[in-house]
């Protein structure tokens, strides 16, 4: 936006407006961090008032300036800019700071505030989602921007992160691919006031981190945090350097103006109370009351800076406007990237389209993204550098490379942190639904963001091949035996265990219509037999999250599976009914959605007072409230062991005789 200076005293004025809303809304509720809000104004200030294009009125303006808090501790920061700007984020909801139900909870959580453009709180993840946005633009521009007067791509992203941000691994993930890349949109302002929790940083931080962040290929400058001359030249020689990321390094005091307070961890993460604060207010001259004082002239500069944004976006309406008129295909295909287009029957077209015969499942997922990716251009991926093994890879696509962005493939490098999160700041942005790939025991590295994700109701894919004991010769190191029952206990999260070509294509179907929450691909490494369904592929139940595989008439027990084990089951039923037991067979690819139908259904399928027996290589706590107390929980509670996974299956007792014969002396024969 680049607007002008402040005169020197309404900027002094401004930025003390948003150290005590800060400061009173932290006393008023009793809990908060009033520090680096206090410490960093001067900086958010020159940001938002004189280079963040954005527009009140239009949150959701494509072509806006992210600015994503990474140190969401310091939320009444963000709180405080997003008032004074005219979001929708009214004084009373800054006075009901950190209470039940209000719009500023304690960490800024995307979707519950207007203006707020990630959830972050778990430090260093905003930058994470930095990178990810900042990649997400590239890639659009790439597809729009050529070779047209009126570019419809032009926003930069800027990230706010602390000390603490900058020690944790994900951020140095993140900010080694993104200059790798060299992503020239993205200004990280490091508020470097050198004081976490326990006290200084030098206890456990006295590394250089421009020095750092130069190895990885970023542009560095430092300044002083309260000189706002110094601050608007750091911000404007980072924006215009377009070919590599800027880390704007800033000095600052933590709690500025607090007497006995500034730059010590007492005041990080408590409140001033109330003789800190009279103090902090008496020494930078700002009215003891009213508190939450906004003065007119501080509302009317803001409202200026809002009104050049929404300047800003009518001026990109028009351009966009005369673009669209003059190629409609191409504007038909931007608004298939912006609204993340998904036909409303892809389920039912993967499962027409879905393979068939015996094969890994990681094989058929391999095939249906090739499925994927031709019906919806917004999406793109890639492996944490294991597509080969992942099968993640879309065929005919390019690779996305430095100064290389209109590909479809990415490559996150060994980096599953910065995957997730990354991931998650591609969705933030609004343009691209990506996913990613690894094996399932590494999903652990990746947990923070996948519970981000959940929490943000984003509709991240993960591909998690590698999905048991099978892995084989690897060893209890690679072979996941909670994973499944770990991811399934985040909230909002699905998780997908196909069983078969069929399942897999359900599975990409349900992942891809999915728009409020992640969902997880657990495929295999071996191959697998093809079930045969007595309704074969056209089962109106398939949907539902489980559904009846074989089974006729009054069973004498149900015998639920999932993934590589459904096999198992069948076979067990098969058996069994040559000796006079009717076993139904249920798969149950998805345990959320199975969940999710209701009482009525799950007795259809489970009688009462007829007993359950589940089948799953790995934890068994999941399926026991399923089982029940006199049910049959056949799983692996332990590590694995190396060996092929043929030993492994008699080992662990994962054979269909060693299913039968625990299902044969469980029901008394």
């Amino acid at each position: 936006m680049n607007g002008p200076a402040v005169e020197p005293g309404l900027a002094a004025e401004a930025v003390n407006t948003i150290r005590f809303l800060s400061a009173d809304a932290v006393e008023q509720a009793k809990s908060g961090h009033p520090g680096m809000p206090m410490g960093a104004a001067d900086v958010a200030f020159v940001l938002w008032t004189r280079f963040l294009r954005f527009d009140p009125s239009a949150p959701d303006w494509p072509d806006r300036d992210r600015f994503v808090l990474s140190a969401g501790h310091g939320c009444m920061l963000l709180y405080s800019l997003l008032h004074l700007s005219g979001f929708d984020l009214s004084m009373e909801e800054i006075r009901n700071f950190r209470q039940i139900g209000s719009k500023t909870p304690g960490h800024p959580e995307f979707g519950h505030t207007p203006g707020v453009e990630a959830t972050t709180g778990p430090l260093g993840q905003g930058v994470g989602n930095g990178v990810g946005m900042a990649l997400a633009a590239k890639m659009l521009a790439a597809r729009f921007n050529s070779g047209d007067a009126f570019r419809p791509v032009n926003h930069r992203v800027f990230v706010l992160a602390s000390d603490g941000d900058l020690m944790e691994g994900v951020s140095a993930e993140a900010s080694s691919a993104a200059g790798h890349l060299g992503l020239g949109n993205l200004v990280v302002l490091y508020d470097d006031n050198r004081i976490t929790i326990e006290g200084s940083t030098d206890l456990a931080f006295t590394e250089d981190v421009e020095k750092r962040y130069r190895g990885y290929g970023w542009h560095t400058i430092s300044a002083d945090g309260h000189d706002h001359e110094a601050i608007g030249d750091a911000i404007r020689e980072a924006v215009a350097e377009t070919d590599r990321p800027t880390l704007v390094r800033l000095r600052t005091h933590i709690g500025y103006g607090a007497p006995s307070k500034q730059d010590t961890a007492g005041v990080h993460g408590s409140p001033l109370g109330d003789d800190e604060r009279a103090a902090a207010k008496k020494n930078l001259g700002w009215p003891m009351k009213p508190e939450f004082l906004v003065p007119e002239q501080v509302r009317e500069l803001f409202g200026g800076v809002a009104e050049r944004g929404a300047a800003s976006r009518s001026t990109w309406e028009a351009g966009m406007a005369a673009w669209r008129a003059e190629d409609g295909e191409r504007a038909k295909a931007w608004d298939s990237h912006c609204h993340r287009t998904v036909q409303t029957d892809i389920v039912d077209r993967l499962l027409a389209a879905a393979p068939e015969g015996n094969g890994a499942t990681r094989a058929h997922g391999g095939k249906v993204l090739q499925e994927v990716a031709g019906l919806v251009p917004a999406l793109a991926g890639g492996s944490a550098d294991l597509s080969p093994s992942n099968k993640s890879v879309i065929e005919g696509s390019p690779s996305v490379l430095p100064g290389e962005f209109s590909g479809r493939n990415l490559h996150f490098g060994i980096r599953e942190h910065a995957m997730g999160a990354m991931m998650n700041g591609m969705l933030y942005h609004g343009s691209f639904r990506p996913y990613g790939a690894t094996f399932l025991v590494f999903s652990d590295y990746m947990r923070p963001s996948i519970r981000i994700a959940a929490l943000a109701g984003i509709p991240a894919i993960y591909i998690f091949t590698h999905d048991s004991i099978f892995v084989g010769e690897d060893g209890p190191t690679h072979e996941p035996i909670e994973h499944a029952a770990a991811l399934r206990l985040i909230p909002g999260v699905h998780v997908y265990r196909p069983a078969d070509g069929l399942e897999t294509a359900l599975a990409w179907g349900h992942a891809m219509e999915r728009t409020d929450g992640p969902t997880c691909l657990l495929l295999s490494r071996q191959g697998l037999p093809a079930i045969d369904r007595m309704n074969g592929s056209l089962d109106p139940n398939l949907k539902r999250g489980a559904y009846k595989v074989l089974g006729q008439g009054s069973p004498d027990a149900v015998v639920a599976a999932t993934g590589s084990e459904l096999h198992l089951a069948v076979a067990a039923s098969r058996t069994l009914a040559g000796e006079g037991k009717s076993i139904h067979v249920v798969s149950i690819p998805c345990l959320e959605r199975f969940v999710a139908e209701g009482p009525a259904y799950r007795g259809e399928l489970f009688p009462d007072g007829v007993p359950v027996a589940t089948v799953e290589a790995g934890r068994t706590e999941p399926w026991r409230a399923l089982c029940g107390r006199d049910g049959l929980a056949i799983g692996i509670d332990r590590f694995g062991a190396s060996a092929p996974a043929s030993v492994l299956a008699e080992e662990y007792g994962m054979t269909a005789d060693a299913v039968t014969a625990k299902i044969r002396s469980w029901l008394g024969d």
